[in-house]
């Protein structure tokens, strides 16, 4: 495994753990915050699953590429979910979760 690979990987994981806690917070901003608990939940979960994939990466861990499985299928679901909504904090959020699933399936890939 190379370390640019990780390195990218790991970058994409932070990005993307950032734009979901963005993404939860301006969603509980919205009007109507109810119809956001599927987004919200979803993007808890993404941070959760990015951070935890960027240790494990970090410490070049044996499970890595199993948390970067994870970790993509959980972005995926995630960018779906975002992309549903208008708002710029969901299409943003939308878009580093498919660049991080990107990421973690070419990381676990190689």
């Amino acid at each position: 495994m190379t370390r640019d690979l990780f390195d990218r990987c790991i970058a994409a994981c932070n990005a993307c753990a950032l734009a979901c806690e963005r993404c939860a917070t301006a969603c509980l901003r919205e009007q109507d915050c109810a119809s956001m608990r599927t987004c919200i939940a979803l993007d808890i979960d993404c941070a959760s699953a990015c951070r935890f994939a960027a240790a494990l990466m970090g410490r070049d861990s044996v499970h890595a590429a199993q948390a970067c499985r994870l970790c993509a299928d959980i972005c995926s679901a995630c960018a779906g979910e975002c992309e549903k909504h208008p708002h710029a904090h969901c299409q943003a959020c939308a878009a580093a979760c498919r660049d991080c699933a990107q990421e973690c399936r070419a990381m676990a890939a190689g």
